[in-house]
């Protein structure tokens, strides 16, 4: 296995495998966060299912999320500095040919994402950011939340380099893993695609919804 994981195919393996862990977190995430808009109650039991009746699950999750999250980094970072190595000269002007701006913006956008996700994590599950958290009050503290115009646009910044990030990483995932075959047509990702729209439009219905006043 470590010799496995010291290869750049390995590596790229890893990295499938641990992204596919993280879309089918977000897929989830996004299924429950949706019940914001079933009512207060609805969502405020659904908080406390996970903090409190099924907590050791929820733990379960976070710490294979997290694993997860460190293995992918921790790949991606590796694999970049072979690459920067085997040609330490760039080339004097390099034009892409079936590279997508996804593919292209994946670097730099994973660090927004990260620091998103640590901003995320201090906002809404322990509140340490939240200008008035109530953790038995889980809809209002998001209602709240995102009345911040600048908290919904960070949100939504990180939705729209979401999109991206799952269009080409859901796509390379399958590949990296045989899961997708070879296609006369590189461009063509019907399953990335999907993902890409669906999970941040799921998830930005809820700023939107607040900053719109659809929901108070």
């Amino acid at each position: 296995m470590l010799s496995f994981w010291q290869s750049s195919v390995g590596k790229k393996a890893a990295m499938g495998l641990t992204g596919l862990i993280v879309v089918g977190f977000v897929l989830v995430h996004m299924a429950g966060n949706l019940q914001f808009f079933v009512g207060p109650s609805k969502f405020n039991e659904y908080s406390h299912l996970l903090r409190h009746t099924l907590i050791e699950l929820t733990w379960i999750v976070r710490l294979v999320l997290l694993a997860a999250i460190a293995v992918h980094i921790t790949a991606a970072w590796q694999l970049t500095q072979r690459a920067k190595a085997a040609r330490p000269v760039g080339y004097e002007r390099r034009d892409a040919q079936v590279s997508t701006y996804a593919s292209r913006a994946m670097r730099w956008g994973g660090v927004y994402l990260l620091v998103f996700i640590v901003y995320h994590i201090l906002h809404f599950t322990t509140g340490t950011l939240h200008p008035a958290y109530d953790e038995a009050q889980a809809y209002g503290n998001v209602v709240i939340g995102f009345s911040s115009l600048w908290v919904s646009l960070f949100y939504l910044g990180a939705m729209a380099l979401l999109s991206l990030h799952l269009y080409h990483g859901t796509w390379a995932c399958l590949r990296s893993l045989g899961l997708a075959k070879p296609s006369s047509n590189p461009l063509e990702r019907r399953i990335a695609l999907i993902v890409a729209i669906v999970v941040p439009a799921g998830f930005s219905l809820l700023p939107l919804s607040v900053l719109l006043g659809i929901v108070r």
